[in-house]
């Protein structure tokens, strides 16, 4: 629960570069931050944002953290090359983006090395915010292992035709019926990307298929509501946002 700390407890995290064999045992790069201790802890897979694997993903895995968390975020961009994340995000756009095969085996094998660890207590969820949120949907729906999903405000879950590309050839909505874990989804009414009538139609499939699921849509707020650097921040969204996250991780992974 946010800022319910005991002052007298003791603290401490590692936090570090490491490198991660993923989708087709490539070698690729991962931020990986873990509490000091014995545990056992819960672990989660953060994949970054449009922006690229940056400060804010960093951060956001030190957050998890200091909550409990081992928390894995690997630089799905790794193999395009190396520079600011802005630039290696604009070249992964420039490629199609990441394929989905590509995303997937690489958020799973981060989840199995979550779950290797000594520390683990055997349970690992996933998030994502933006295209992040939509390849979290995806890799939820497309891999068995994952006891919880957060998607934020993850556009492109609804395509049309024309919008399937040979690095993104099918939906992930219309994966929706292999689900394999419980799902959190936190979206703005203000949205366009995605839009509140295409969360509706998500929310319609996902009752279709039996899922177990809870949507949250805020009022006042847009795309990236939780970025607290960029004109979409809204305080009281985000910080409820937050809230529901560590409840719904909380419930279905520290248990």
């Amino acid at each position: 629960m946010w800022n319910q700390l005991q002052t007298a407890a003791y603290e401490g995290m590692l936090a570090e570069i490491i490198t991660l064999k993923g989708h087709n045992g490539d070698a690729i790069h991962a931020y990986f931050a873990r509490p000091l201790g014995s545990g056992p802890y819960p672990g989660v897979v953060l994949i970054p944002h449009m922006p690229g694997w940056d400060e804010f993903y960093r951060e956001m895995a030190r957050r998890f953290t200091q909550h409990g968390y081992a928390a894995i975020c690997p630089d799905l961009n790794c193999r395009i090359g190396h520079g600011t994340p802005e630039d290696m995000a604009a070249m992964a756009r420039g490629q199609g983006g990441v394929p989905d095969d590509q995303v997937v085996g690489d958020c799973e094998a981060a989840m199995r090395y979550l779950k290797a660890l000594p520390f683990s207590n055997g349970k690992v969820g996933i998030i994502g915010t933006c295209s992040g949120g939509r390849q979290t949907y995806l890799v939820a729906c497309r891999t068995q292992g994952f006891d919880a999903a957060v998607d934020c405000w993850g556009g492109r879950v609804v395509m049309a035709q024309q919008e399937l590309t040979a690095n993104q050839p099918v939906a992930p909505i219309d994966y929706t019926k292999d689900l394999s874990c419980p799902l959190l989804g936190l979206f703005g009414e203000d949205d366009q990307n995605p839009p509140p009538a295409q969360v509706q139609q998500h929310e319609e499939e996902l009752k279709k298929h039996g899922k177990s699921y809870e949507f949250h849509m805020y009022p006042g707020a847009g795309h990236g509501f939780f970025y607290y650097d960029r004109p979409a921040y809204r305080q009281q969204q985000a910080m409820d946002g937050w809230q529901k996250v560590f409840t719904f991780f909380g419930r279905h992974l520290q248990s």
